[in-house]
């Protein structure tokens, strides 16, 4: 597994819903979150990057949000978090979505073996879509403590 140690800070500032994920439904949840996200920042025709942020923490809470081009200067309607990251580690995952929670487990039991310790929040950045799954990319983040 290829995962890279990070210890320069990431900031991100995104707009999006935040959540309960219940019963530990965090992908329905958080499909619910992006729907919601997404149909507010085409109504209000916010410039955004276009990827899909998703933000794990503690008691279930989900986010799913995305980058905006700019700060907006009236309110959107949009929750807005801001996360820094000043160590943690990235894997790439190329494949199918169904297989990120897997490498997520991977990544891990990885990060355990090589002595380091993941806390909250974890973080999936999902590039642009395409209809061929194995090309799929999504940046998975684990914070290190």
């Amino acid at each position: 597994m290829n995962i890279e140690i990070i210890t320069e800070p990431l900031s991100l500032h995104i707009y999006g819903f935040a959540g309960i994920a219940i019963h530990k439904d965090y992908a329905a949840t958080a499909f619910k979150l992006m729907d919601k996200m997404w149909q507010t920042v085409k109504s209000k025709n916010l410039a955004n990057k276009g990827l899909n942020i998703w933000v794990y923490e503690h008691g279930e809470k989900v986010f799913a949000g995305v980058e905006l081009n700019n700060i907006p200067d009236e309110d959107t309607g949009l929750e807005q978090k801001n996360i820094t990251l000043t160590k943690y580690a990235r894997y790439k995952h190329i494949g199918p979505y169904h297989l990120i929670k897997q490498a997520g487990q991977n990544m891990v039991a990885e990060l355990k073996n090589r002595g380091y310790e993941t806390i909250l929040p974890y973080i999936e950045i999902y590039g642009h879509w395409t209809n061929d799954e194995t090309t799929l990319e999504t940046e998975l983040l684990m914070c290190l403590k």
